[in-house]
Protein backbone atom coordinates (compact mmCIF):
# COMPACT_ATOMS: atom_id res chain seq x y z
CA UNK A 1 0.00 0.00 0.00
CA UNK A 2 0.99 3.23 -0.82
CA UNK A 3 0.62 6.51 1.27
CA UNK A 4 -1.21 9.39 -0.39
CA UNK A 5 -0.99 8.42 -4.00
CA UNK A 6 -3.43 9.55 -6.14
CA UNK A 7 -5.94 7.93 -8.24
CA UNK A 8 -4.26 9.97 -10.94
CA UNK A 9 -0.68 9.25 -9.94
CA UNK A 10 0.49 6.22 -11.30
CA UNK A 11 0.49 5.19 -15.43
CA UNK A 12 -2.18 2.22 -15.83
CA UNK A 13 -4.49 4.47 -14.75
CA UNK A 14 -3.63 7.09 -17.21
CA UNK A 15 -0.44 9.20 -15.98
CA UNK A 16 1.91 10.24 -18.56
CA UNK A 17 4.72 11.61 -16.78
CA UNK A 18 5.03 9.50 -13.45
CA UNK A 19 6.87 6.51 -14.15
CA UNK A 20 5.57 3.43 -12.72
CA UNK A 21 6.92 0.50 -15.46
CA UNK A 22 6.59 -2.53 -12.96
CA UNK A 23 3.07 -1.31 -10.88
CA UNK A 24 1.72 -0.90 -15.06
CA UNK A 25 3.50 -4.39 -15.87
CA UNK A 26 1.69 -5.81 -13.08
CA UNK A 27 -1.96 -4.08 -13.77
CA UNK A 28 -1.36 -5.81 -17.43
CA UNK A 29 -0.72 -8.99 -15.70
CA UNK A 30 -3.61 -8.90 -12.78
CA UNK A 31 -7.01 -7.24 -12.15
CA UNK A 32 -7.41 -3.61 -12.15
CA UNK A 33 -10.16 -2.24 -9.84
CA UNK A 34 -11.44 1.68 -11.46
CA UNK A 35 -13.64 1.80 -8.91
CA UNK A 36 -11.75 0.78 -5.59
CA UNK A 37 -12.21 2.02 -2.56
CA UNK A 38 -10.39 2.60 0.78
CA UNK A 39 -12.20 2.99 3.89
CA UNK A 40 -11.37 6.03 5.06
CA UNK A 41 -9.87 9.86 3.38
CA UNK A 42 -7.21 9.18 5.86
CA UNK A 43 -4.76 6.74 6.36
CA UNK A 44 -5.24 5.14 10.06
CA UNK A 45 -8.97 4.04 9.31
CA UNK A 46 -7.87 2.94 6.24
CA UNK A 47 -5.21 0.84 7.61
CA UNK A 48 -7.69 -0.65 10.19
CA UNK A 49 -10.30 -1.80 7.35
CA UNK A 50 -7.68 -3.78 5.57
CA UNK A 51 -6.49 -5.57 8.38
CA UNK A 52 -10.20 -6.44 10.64
CA UNK A 53 -12.18 -6.27 7.41
CA UNK A 54 -14.39 -3.76 9.83
CA UNK A 55 -14.87 0.45 9.78
CA UNK A 56 -12.75 1.99 12.15
CA UNK A 57 -15.47 3.87 13.94
CA UNK A 58 -16.61 0.13 15.12
CA UNK A 59 -13.11 0.45 17.45
CA UNK A 60 -12.60 4.12 17.53
CA UNK A 61 -9.66 4.77 14.89
CA UNK A 62 -11.72 7.66 13.59
CA UNK A 63 -8.75 9.31 11.97
CA UNK A 64 -5.11 9.85 12.00
CA UNK A 65 -3.33 9.47 15.15
CA UNK A 66 -6.71 8.35 17.05
CA UNK A 67 -7.21 5.66 18.91
CA UNK A 68 -5.53 2.33 18.37
CA UNK A 69 -6.54 -0.92 17.23
CA UNK A 70 -8.77 -2.62 19.82
CA UNK A 71 -7.15 -6.23 21.21
CA UNK A 72 -10.44 -7.45 20.54
CA UNK A 73 -10.25 -6.60 17.26
CA UNK A 74 -9.68 -9.96 14.89
CA UNK A 75 -6.75 -9.44 12.44
CA UNK A 76 -5.73 -10.90 9.35
CA UNK A 77 -2.68 -11.72 10.86
CA UNK A 78 -4.17 -13.54 13.79
CA UNK A 79 -6.22 -15.19 11.51
CA UNK A 80 -3.42 -16.47 9.39
CA UNK A 81 -1.09 -17.62 11.81
CA UNK A 82 -3.96 -20.24 13.17
CA UNK A 83 -3.80 -21.08 9.63
CA UNK A 84 0.07 -22.22 9.76
CA UNK A 85 1.26 -18.71 8.04
CA UNK A 86 4.41 -16.84 9.35
CA UNK A 87 3.12 -13.30 9.21
CA UNK A 88 4.93 -9.79 8.66
CA UNK A 89 4.60 -5.62 9.11
CA UNK A 90 6.98 -3.70 6.84
CA UNK A 91 6.82 -0.22 6.79
CA UNK A 92 4.03 2.03 8.12
CA UNK A 93 1.67 0.79 10.99
CA UNK A 94 -0.41 3.86 12.57
CA UNK A 95 -2.77 1.98 14.70
CA UNK A 96 -1.20 2.85 17.79
CA UNK A 97 1.84 3.83 19.81
CA UNK A 98 5.05 1.97 19.32
CA UNK A 99 5.93 2.74 23.30
CA UNK A 100 3.86 2.81 26.49
CA UNK A 101 5.66 6.01 27.57
CA UNK A 102 6.23 7.98 24.10
CA UNK A 103 5.13 8.79 20.97
CA UNK A 104 6.53 11.19 18.00
CA UNK A 105 3.45 12.94 18.18
CA UNK A 106 3.55 14.04 21.34
CA UNK A 107 1.90 13.31 24.88
CA UNK A 108 -1.69 14.22 22.84
CA UNK A 109 -1.47 10.89 21.53
CA UNK A 110 -1.69 9.38 24.99
CA UNK A 111 0.87 6.48 24.12
CA UNK A 112 0.08 4.14 26.91
CA UNK A 113 -3.66 4.56 26.25
CA UNK A 114 -3.35 3.77 22.66
CA UNK A 115 0.01 1.40 22.83
CA UNK A 116 -0.52 -1.09 20.09
CA UNK A 117 2.57 -2.55 18.13
CA UNK A 118 2.49 -4.98 14.79
CA UNK A 119 3.51 -7.47 17.34
CA UNK A 120 0.66 -7.43 19.75
CA UNK A 121 -1.80 -7.53 16.96
CA UNK A 122 -0.69 -11.09 15.36
CA UNK A 123 2.43 -10.44 13.40
CA UNK A 124 5.56 -12.65 13.79
CA UNK A 125 7.93 -10.23 12.15
CA UNK A 126 7.63 -6.18 12.14
CA UNK A 127 10.09 -3.85 10.92
CA UNK A 128 7.72 -0.85 11.56
CA UNK A 129 7.35 3.30 12.09
CA UNK A 130 4.86 4.69 14.32
CA UNK A 131 3.56 7.11 11.85
CA UNK A 132 4.90 8.80 8.48
CA UNK A 133 9.13 9.22 7.69
CA UNK A 134 10.62 10.88 5.04
CA UNK A 135 10.78 9.34 1.69
CA UNK A 136 14.44 9.43 1.64
CA UNK A 137 17.14 9.03 4.50
CA UNK A 138 14.50 9.48 6.69
CA UNK A 139 17.40 10.04 9.77
CA UNK A 140 18.35 12.93 8.37
CA UNK A 141 17.59 15.95 10.84
CA UNK A 142 16.41 17.80 8.00
CA UNK A 143 13.97 15.24 6.65
CA UNK A 144 12.55 14.70 10.55
CA UNK A 145 8.94 14.58 10.34
CA UNK A 146 7.04 14.90 14.07
CA UNK A 147 8.26 16.81 16.81
CA UNK A 148 12.04 16.93 17.42
CA UNK A 149 14.61 14.88 15.78
CA UNK A 150 13.79 11.78 18.20
CA UNK A 151 15.12 8.07 16.52
CA UNK A 152 12.37 6.66 18.48
CA UNK A 153 9.65 7.84 15.53
CA UNK A 154 11.43 5.82 12.93
CA UNK A 155 11.68 2.30 12.89
CA UNK A 156 11.65 -0.77 15.47
CA UNK A 157 12.55 -4.16 14.35
CA UNK A 158 10.61 -6.39 16.65
CA UNK A 159 10.27 -3.95 19.76
CA UNK A 160 14.12 -2.88 19.51
CA UNK A 161 14.96 0.67 18.40
CA UNK A 162 16.49 1.41 15.38
CA UNK A 163 18.84 4.03 16.13
CA UNK A 164 22.22 3.57 13.66
CA UNK A 165 21.11 5.92 10.44
CA UNK A 166 19.72 4.10 7.51
CA UNK A 167 20.15 6.01 4.36
CA UNK A 168 18.51 6.42 1.13
CA UNK A 169 15.33 5.62 -0.76
CA UNK A 170 12.86 4.79 2.20
CA UNK A 171 10.79 2.41 -0.07
CA UNK A 172 14.20 0.34 -0.29
CA UNK A 173 14.56 0.41 3.15
CA UNK A 174 11.17 -1.41 3.83
CA UNK A 175 11.77 -4.02 1.15
CA UNK A 176 15.13 -5.14 1.98
CA UNK A 177 13.53 -6.05 5.50
CA UNK A 178 10.47 -7.76 3.81
CA UNK A 179 12.35 -9.62 0.80
CA UNK A 180 14.62 -11.44 2.88
CA UNK A 181 11.51 -12.71 5.68
CA UNK A 182 9.69 -13.89 2.59
CA UNK A 183 12.86 -16.03 1.44
CA UNK A 184 13.03 -17.11 5.01
CA UNK A 185 9.83 -18.57 5.39
CA UNK A 186 9.94 -20.16 1.20
CA UNK A 187 13.13 -21.84 2.62
CA UNK A 188 10.85 -23.02 5.43
CA UNK A 189 8.14 -24.19 3.26
CA UNK A 190 5.84 -22.41 5.55
CA UNK A 191 2.82 -19.88 3.92
CA UNK A 192 3.42 -16.43 4.59
CA UNK A 193 1.48 -12.93 4.71
CA UNK A 194 3.57 -9.94 4.24
CA UNK A 195 1.88 -6.47 4.49
CA UNK A 196 4.19 -3.84 2.97
CA UNK A 197 3.05 -0.32 4.29
CA UNK A 198 5.42 2.09 1.76
CA UNK A 199 5.66 5.94 3.03
CA UNK A 200 5.79 7.44 -0.67
CA UNK A 201 4.26 9.73 -1.62
CA UNK A 202 3.67 10.85 1.65
CA UNK A 203 5.25 14.02 3.65
CA UNK A 204 7.92 14.64 4.15
CA UNK A 205 8.26 14.17 0.32
CA UNK A 206 12.05 13.73 -0.58
CA UNK A 207 13.35 11.64 -3.67
CA UNK A 208 17.09 11.18 -3.91
CA UNK A 209 19.14 12.44 -6.74
CA UNK A 210 18.40 9.47 -9.12
CA UNK A 211 14.95 9.47 -8.77
CA UNK A 212 15.26 13.70 -9.07
CA UNK A 213 17.15 13.56 -12.41
CA UNK A 214 14.41 11.69 -13.89
CA UNK A 215 12.12 14.54 -14.00
CA UNK A 216 14.75 17.31 -14.55
CA UNK A 217 12.55 19.34 -16.09
CA UNK A 218 10.00 19.91 -13.80
CA UNK A 219 10.03 21.90 -10.69
CA UNK A 220 12.09 20.99 -7.96
CA UNK A 221 8.74 20.04 -6.15
CA UNK A 222 7.26 17.65 -9.02
CA UNK A 223 10.54 15.98 -9.05
CA UNK A 224 10.76 14.91 -4.93
CA UNK A 225 7.27 13.92 -5.32
CA UNK A 226 6.88 12.07 -8.81
CA UNK A 227 10.60 10.59 -8.09
CA UNK A 228 9.63 9.10 -4.77
CA UNK A 229 7.06 7.45 -6.34
CA UNK A 230 8.91 5.76 -9.21
CA UNK A 231 11.69 4.69 -6.24
CA UNK A 232 8.12 3.37 -4.49
CA UNK A 233 7.22 1.25 -8.13
CA UNK A 234 10.81 0.17 -8.31
CA UNK A 235 10.37 -2.14 -5.02
CA UNK A 236 7.23 -3.28 -6.23
CA UNK A 237 9.35 -4.71 -8.98
CA UNK A 238 11.84 -6.23 -6.74
CA UNK A 239 8.76 -8.06 -4.72
CA UNK A 240 7.42 -9.44 -8.47
CA UNK A 241 10.52 -10.27 -9.20
CA UNK A 242 11.96 -12.22 -6.01
CA UNK A 243 8.20 -13.59 -5.96
CA UNK A 244 8.88 -15.29 -9.77
CA UNK A 245 12.64 -16.10 -8.69
CA UNK A 246 11.01 -17.82 -5.62
CA UNK A 247 8.99 -19.80 -7.87
CA UNK A 248 6.19 -18.47 -5.18
CA UNK A 249 4.28 -15.72 -7.96
CA UNK A 250 1.66 -18.46 -9.23
CA UNK A 251 -0.30 -19.26 -5.92
CA UNK A 252 0.46 -15.59 -3.80
CA UNK A 253 -2.81 -13.07 -3.79
CA UNK A 254 -0.61 -9.38 -4.72
CA UNK A 255 -2.42 -6.52 -3.89
CA UNK A 256 -1.95 -3.11 -4.68
CA UNK A 257 -3.50 0.22 -3.56
CA UNK A 258 -3.65 3.40 -1.72
CA UNK A 259 -4.60 4.71 1.46
CA UNK A 260 -6.46 7.37 0.45
CA UNK A 261 -6.21 10.28 -2.13
CA UNK A 262 -3.51 13.05 -2.44
CA UNK A 263 -2.35 14.93 -0.31
CA UNK A 264 -2.57 18.88 -1.06
CA UNK A 265 -4.62 21.50 -2.02
CA UNK A 266 -5.08 20.95 -5.75
CA UNK A 267 -1.96 18.94 -6.75
CA UNK A 268 -0.02 21.85 -8.43
CA UNK A 269 1.33 23.76 -4.52
CA UNK A 270 5.24 22.82 -3.16
CA UNK A 271 6.28 18.71 -3.30
CA UNK A 272 1.54 17.79 -2.96
CA UNK A 273 1.74 17.21 -6.99
CA UNK A 274 -0.52 14.10 -6.73
CA UNK A 275 -3.72 14.04 -8.71
CA UNK A 276 -7.12 12.78 -8.11
CA UNK A 277 -7.89 11.84 -12.05
CA UNK A 278 -11.03 12.77 -13.06
CA UNK A 279 -12.85 13.19 -9.64
CA UNK A 280 -13.64 15.91 -7.07
CA UNK A 281 -12.25 16.13 -3.82
CA UNK A 282 -8.53 14.73 -1.92
CA UNK A 283 -7.44 13.48 1.14
CA UNK A 284 -10.05 14.12 4.13
CA UNK A 285 -12.86 14.14 1.64
CA UNK A 286 -15.50 11.40 0.96
CA UNK A 287 -15.70 12.75 -2.08
CA UNK A 288 -14.84 10.40 -5.01
CA UNK A 289 -10.89 12.08 -5.12
CA UNK A 290 -10.67 11.72 -1.29
CA UNK A 291 -11.56 7.58 -1.08
CA UNK A 292 -11.36 6.39 -5.00
CA UNK A 293 -7.81 4.93 -4.80
CA UNK A 294 -5.29 2.81 -7.22
CA UNK A 295 -5.30 -0.99 -6.80
CA UNK A 296 -4.46 -3.85 -8.88
CA UNK A 297 -4.43 -7.41 -7.67
CA UNK A 298 -2.16 -9.95 -9.79
CA UNK A 299 -2.92 -13.83 -8.75
CA UNK A 300 -1.54 -15.89 -11.65
CA UNK A 301 -3.18 -19.35 -10.08
CA UNK A 302 -6.53 -17.74 -10.12
CA UNK A 303 -6.95 -14.36 -12.55
CA UNK A 304 -6.49 -14.18 -16.07
CA UNK A 305 -4.10 -11.17 -16.87
CA UNK A 306 -5.60 -7.95 -18.45
CA UNK A 307 -9.02 -7.83 -16.63
CA UNK A 308 -10.47 -4.61 -15.14
CA UNK A 309 -13.82 -3.97 -13.58
CA UNK A 310 -15.62 -1.31 -12.19
CA UNK A 311 -17.30 -3.05 -9.63
CA UNK A 312 -17.29 -0.60 -6.16
CA UNK A 313 -15.05 -2.57 -3.71
CA UNK A 314 -12.73 -1.50 -0.85
CA UNK A 315 -10.19 -2.20 2.11
CA UNK A 316 -12.52 -3.88 3.92
CA UNK A 317 -13.22 -6.28 1.62
CA UNK A 318 -9.69 -7.98 2.29
CA UNK A 319 -10.26 -9.70 5.01
CA UNK A 320 -13.15 -11.51 3.76
CA UNK A 321 -11.89 -12.13 0.66
CA UNK A 322 -8.41 -13.78 1.57
CA UNK A 323 -10.93 -15.96 4.59
CA UNK A 324 -12.82 -17.05 1.96
CA UNK A 325 -9.78 -17.90 -0.21
CA UNK A 326 -8.78 -19.95 2.67
CA UNK A 327 -12.12 -21.80 4.32
CA UNK A 328 -11.15 -20.17 6.91
CA UNK A 329 -13.39 -19.59 10.17
CA UNK A 330 -12.93 -17.19 12.85
CA UNK A 331 -13.94 -17.96 16.51
CA UNK A 332 -15.00 -15.26 18.33
CA UNK A 333 -15.13 -13.05 16.00
CA UNK A 334 -16.18 -9.70 15.73
CA UNK A 335 -19.60 -8.69 14.04
CA UNK A 336 -21.06 -7.31 11.93
CA UNK A 337 -17.92 -7.71 9.27
CA UNK A 338 -18.32 -4.74 6.79
CA UNK A 339 -16.53 -6.17 3.69
CA UNK A 340 -17.66 -8.89 1.37
CA UNK A 341 -15.77 -11.49 -0.15
CA UNK A 342 -14.70 -10.76 -4.09
CA UNK A 343 -13.82 -14.20 -5.03
CA UNK A 344 -16.99 -14.50 -6.64
CA UNK A 345 -15.82 -11.19 -8.52
CA UNK A 346 -12.58 -12.43 -9.28
CA UNK A 347 -14.26 -15.34 -11.03
CA UNK A 348 -16.08 -13.15 -12.98
CA UNK A 349 -19.35 -14.20 -11.61
CA UNK A 350 -20.74 -11.05 -10.30
CA UNK A 351 -21.96 -8.08 -12.50
CA UNK A 352 -23.12 -5.68 -8.97
CA UNK A 353 -22.51 -5.58 -5.95
CA UNK A 354 -24.43 -6.97 -3.33
CA UNK A 355 -24.26 -4.95 -0.25
CA UNK A 356 -23.21 -1.22 -0.02
CA UNK A 357 -20.05 0.73 1.22
CA UNK A 358 -20.35 3.03 3.75
CA UNK A 359 -18.25 6.03 5.08
CA UNK A 360 -18.20 8.02 7.86
CA UNK A 361 -15.28 10.76 8.56
CA UNK A 362 -15.62 13.81 10.87
CA UNK A 363 -19.34 15.41 9.84
CA UNK A 364 -19.05 13.61 6.76
CA UNK A 365 -21.15 10.68 5.60
CA UNK A 366 -21.64 8.64 2.50
CA UNK A 367 -23.26 5.48 1.01
CA UNK A 368 -22.26 3.85 -2.23
CA UNK A 369 -24.64 1.52 -3.65
CA UNK A 370 -23.29 0.59 -6.95
CA UNK A 371 -24.06 3.57 -9.48
CA UNK A 372 -25.67 5.59 -6.90
CA UNK A 373 -23.66 7.80 -3.72
CA UNK A 374 -24.99 9.50 -1.11
CA UNK A 375 -23.32 12.08 0.35
CA UNK A 376 -23.45 14.27 3.19
CA UNK A 377 -20.85 16.71 4.79
CA UNK A 378 -22.98 18.43 7.85
CA UNK A 379 -23.30 15.44 9.40
CA UNK A 380 -27.07 14.94 7.54
CA UNK A 381 -28.73 17.62 7.98
CA UNK A 382 -28.19 18.08 4.24
CA UNK A 383 -27.81 15.55 1.26
CA UNK A 384 -26.53 15.10 -1.97
CA UNK A 385 -27.43 12.05 -4.70
CA UNK A 386 -24.83 11.22 -7.21
CA UNK A 387 -25.24 8.45 -10.73
CA UNK A 388 -21.60 7.65 -10.56
CA UNK A 389 -22.20 5.57 -13.77
CA UNK A 390 -23.21 9.28 -15.37
CA UNK A 391 -21.33 11.56 -13.49
CA UNK A 392 -18.25 10.52 -11.98
CA UNK A 393 -16.95 14.06 -11.33
CA UNK A 394 -19.86 14.60 -8.67
CA UNK A 395 -21.33 17.49 -10.18
CA UNK A 396 -24.87 17.13 -10.74
CA UNK A 397 -26.58 17.03 -7.36
CA UNK A 398 -29.94 14.22 -7.76
CA UNK A 399 -31.21 14.43 -4.34
CA UNK A 400 -34.34 16.77 -5.63
CA UNK A 401 -35.46 14.51 -8.38
CA UNK A 402 -34.84 11.49 -6.65
CA UNK A 403 -35.94 12.05 -3.01
CA UNK A 404 -37.39 8.35 -2.62
CA UNK A 405 -34.34 7.22 -3.55
CA UNK A 406 -32.45 9.49 -0.93
CA UNK A 407 -34.10 8.25 1.84
CA UNK A 408 -34.12 4.68 1.18
CA UNK A 409 -30.10 5.54 1.25
CA UNK A 410 -30.51 7.30 4.52
CA UNK A 411 -32.21 4.81 5.67
CA UNK A 412 -29.13 2.20 5.20
CA UNK A 413 -26.85 4.65 6.11
CA UNK A 414 -28.83 5.61 9.31
CA UNK A 415 -28.68 1.78 10.29
CA UNK A 416 -25.11 1.29 9.83
CA UNK A 417 -24.29 4.26 12.05
CA UNK A 418 -26.12 2.83 14.63
CA UNK A 419 -24.85 -0.77 14.39
CA UNK A 420 -21.11 1.26 14.24
CA UNK A 421 -22.19 2.90 17.59
CA UNK A 422 -22.74 -0.01 19.40
CA UNK A 423 -19.25 -2.08 17.90
CA UNK A 424 -17.96 1.35 19.52
CA UNK A 425 -19.75 0.09 23.06
CA UNK A 426 -18.16 -3.07 22.93
CA UNK A 427 -21.60 -5.16 22.13
CA UNK A 428 -19.59 -6.80 19.44
CA UNK A 429 -17.14 -8.76 21.28
CA UNK A 430 -18.02 -12.15 22.60
CA UNK A 431 -16.94 -12.67 26.59
CA UNK A 432 -13.34 -14.62 26.82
Amino acid sequence: MADDLGWGDPGFNGNSVIETPNLDVMARAGLRFTRFYSAAPVCSPTRGSCLTGRHPYRYGVFFANVGHLRDEEVTLAEVLKSQGYVTGHFGKWHLGTLLPDYSGKGPGRTPQKNYMTPGMAGFDEWFSTEYAVATWNPYDPENFHGKGCDVRALYWHNGTNITEPLEGDDSRIIMDRALPFIRRTARERKPFFAVVWFHAPHAPVVAGPKYRQMYAQYSEGEQHYYGCITAMDEQVGRLRDELRRLNLSHNTMLRFCSDNGPEGKDGKQGRFRGSAGPFRGRKRSLFEGGIRVPALLEWPGRIEGGRVTGLPCCTSDYYPTILDALSAKVQQQPEPVDGISLLALLDGGVEQRPSPIAFESRKQVTLIYNVYKLYSGDGGKTWQLFDMSADPGETKNLSDERPALVEAMKAKLDAWRGSCKRSLAGEDYLPQ
